[in-house]
């Protein structure tokens, strides 16, 4: 059975595929914080502590059923992830590289039907963003890496990393990415460390 990807006013609805391996992380990272700021969402994506429910997958395992019209993407660096989400009601969709070559997608579990049918979270990362003492404990740093080389790297080597719904044939972003301004990122942190 598949997993149901929707945002919050039902424009982009997509669906993830039921053999889709996924690896289910907690991130606090600041990044992941901002993001969840510039959408003005932190209320409904972030958690007490300000990190995000993120269900990794390969992007072979996803597709849209409608509303890919809807999608934006942006990023909070140049350099930065790709952050994808819907334009009509500001429901973030998931993190990419900014190169489809390397073939993950991390999916925000708020625009996620059920994300405890992933399983439980098993990774927690970059806890010295977290607000408030003492910090979380990080781990699974290890089943993350051996999700990422088991999975995401052999998408490389197979061709697999060509099958995906939010990149062209060539390579590029089926949308351009806005990238914020030194001043909108600062905003941005400044709100993430209030």
């Amino acid at each position: 059975m598949s997993h149901s990807l929707r945002c919050r006013c039902g424009r982009v609805k997509g669906v993830i595929a039921a053999e889709a391996r996924a690896n289910h992380v907690l991130c606090y990272c600041n990044d992941c914080q901002a993001f969840a700021h510039f959408l003005g969402r932190a209320s409904d994506v972030l958690d007490e502590r300000g990190g995000s429910e993120i269900v990794q997958i390969l992007p072979k395992n996803l597709s849209f059923i409608q509303g890919v019209d809807a999608l934006a993407c942006m990023r909070l660096t140049e350099k930065g992830l790709l952050r994808w989400y819907a334009s009509c009601c500001k429901t973030p969709i998931g993190n990419t590289l900014a190169s489809s070559k390397l073939s993950f997608i991390g999916v925000v579990h708020s625009c996620l039907e059920n994300p405890a049918a992933f399983g439980p979270v098993r990774v927690v990362v970059n806890t010295q963003g977290a607000k408030g003492e003492p910090k979380p404990k990080q781990h699974g740093i290890g089943t993350m890496m051996r999700w990422f080389f088991g999975n995401a790297l052999k998408a490389r080597f197979t061709g697999e990393y060509k099958h995906t719904p939010l990149f062209r044939a060539d390579g590029t972003p089926i949308v351009t990415p806005q990238v914020l301004s030194g001043e909108e990122h600062a905003r941005l942190v400044r709100a993430v460390l209030a």
